[in-house]
């Protein structure tokens, strides 16, 4: 189990999910990794905000698509910790990016800004007031990681470096070749995980739209996929093993694609 009261500056805090019908989606959500939610609470443009728990502690967010600028389809969204949301939304143009919302309150729990990055995925900035995030990560069922897929690694390095200050050790997988996101004088994940404590996040080069992934752990990943589309989510990617997991890629009933990873028990 690893609890988490804060999240310094640079660090993904937050993860949410945007959905057309969003009682819908805490349905599913609710079944597949056994939150409960509570809320809703309120959002501008009358939309709802709900928030999935483990055992009382916050895990995520799942929201009302926006009255103006939805996407096409529901989407998960990661959050980036930092101390002043105007402060950082005015260093991101200079880092390459562009502001697609302006910093706003988001009472009673932060303050948000959404950017896209110079690659052109999007991303919040999140100045933590009543939440400062997931509660709960890297165990079954919560949040473990989430992943940077770009088409241009090296102008991505520059601007979340530029940004956050973050730095990259890149190493092969196989026939990946995958980037970790490293914020020097960070402490976090667990004493005994096989990578440094001051990774924050991942990052791997594919020819696709450029975002961020959200990755959850799981206990079973082919029992978790089996239950997922019988409640109307499509496979992306079946169960398959990668160095260390049993990994998966779903889209929920209404588009939102997240992965599942089941951690290898070595022999």
């Amino acid at each position: 189990m690893s609890e988490r009261t804060h999240y310094p500056p640079g660090v993904p805090c937050w993860v949410d999910t945007l959905q057309p019908d969003p009682e819908a989606a805490t349905r599913f959500y609710a079944d597949l990794f056994g939150w409960q939610f509570v809320g809703p609470g309120p959002m501008p443009g009358a939309g709802k905000y709900f928030v999935g728990r483990l055992r009382g502690r916050d895990i995520a967010g799942v929201s009302s698509q926006p009255p103006e600028g939805a996407p096409p389809t529901a989407v998960w969204n990661t959050y980036v910790a930092v101390a002043n949301v105007d402060d950082a939304s005015a260093k991101v143009t200079n880092a390459g990016g562009m502001v697609v919302a302006a910093p706003f309150d988001a009472l009673p729990a932060g303050r948000m800004a959404v950017i896209q990055d110079s690659g052109g995925a999007t991303f919040s900035i999140w100045e933590a007031k009543n939440r400062n995030g997931a509660q709960l990560v890297n165990e079954p069922s919560a949040w473990a990681m989430s992943t940077l897929v770009t088409q241009d690694p090296d102008r991505s390095k520059s601007f979340y470096g530029d940004l956050f200050g973050w730095e990259t050790e890149t190493f092969q997988a196989g026939p990946a070749q995958i980037t970790l996101w490293r914020l020097p004088g960070y402490v976090g994940g667990e004493p005994l995980q096989p990578v440094p404590r001051d990774v924050i996040g991942a990052m791997i080069p594919a020819d696709a739209p450029p975002h961020w992934s959200v990755d959850f752990w799981i206990d079973d990943v082919d029992a978790a996929v089996a239950r997922a589309t019988v409640e109307g989510a499509t496979i992306v990617a079946p169960p398959h093993d990668v160095p260390g997991f049993r990994h998966a890629i779903l889209a929920d009933p209404q588009g939102a694609i997240f992965s599942l990873s089941q951690l290898k028990l070595s022999a």
